[in-house]
């Protein structure tokens, strides 16, 4: 059975998807942006703030969903710029260093509301 996840410590959908779906213990959490969930506002201009806030993002929504980082199996980044990798990892490190699920990170041309970064995830129970 497929069930919508929704929380608003997450910021709202900018378009006709949802945050998540889970469907037979498998969340699928849209790719979520660095965005503040109270001002729908870009959290800063600097890489890492901006990586940290998707997480945060991504972390409530796991929350509301009742999941943890630590269910997470697999992860994909969209980034504007490669050379901002080793930014991105160390507080992607912080997050799901211990975890190390299979992820893909790919160079974008443009990513909504141009921002820097933009990560979503897989998880299991």
């Amino acid at each position: 059975m497929k069930k919508i996840i929704n929380t608003s410590k997450a910021p709202a959908a900018l378009g006709p998807y949802s945050q998540a779906v889970e469907v037979n213990g498998t969340l699928y959490i849209s790719g979520q942006i660095p965005f503040v969930p109270e001002t729908m506002t870009l959290v800063s201009d600097d890489v890492k703030a901006q990586t940290k806030q998707s997480l945060e993002n991504l972390k409530a929504i796991l929350d509301e969903a009742g999941y943890a980082f630590k269910d997470v199996v697999k992860a994909t980044c969209f980034i504007k710029n490669m050379d901002d990798f080793g930014a991105i990892n160390e507080v992607y490190n912080e997050y799901l260093g211990e975890v190390k699920p299979a992820r893909a990170c790919v160079e974008v041309a443009r990513l909504p509301k141009d921002v820097k970064v933009e990560i979503e995830l897989i998880a299991v129970k």
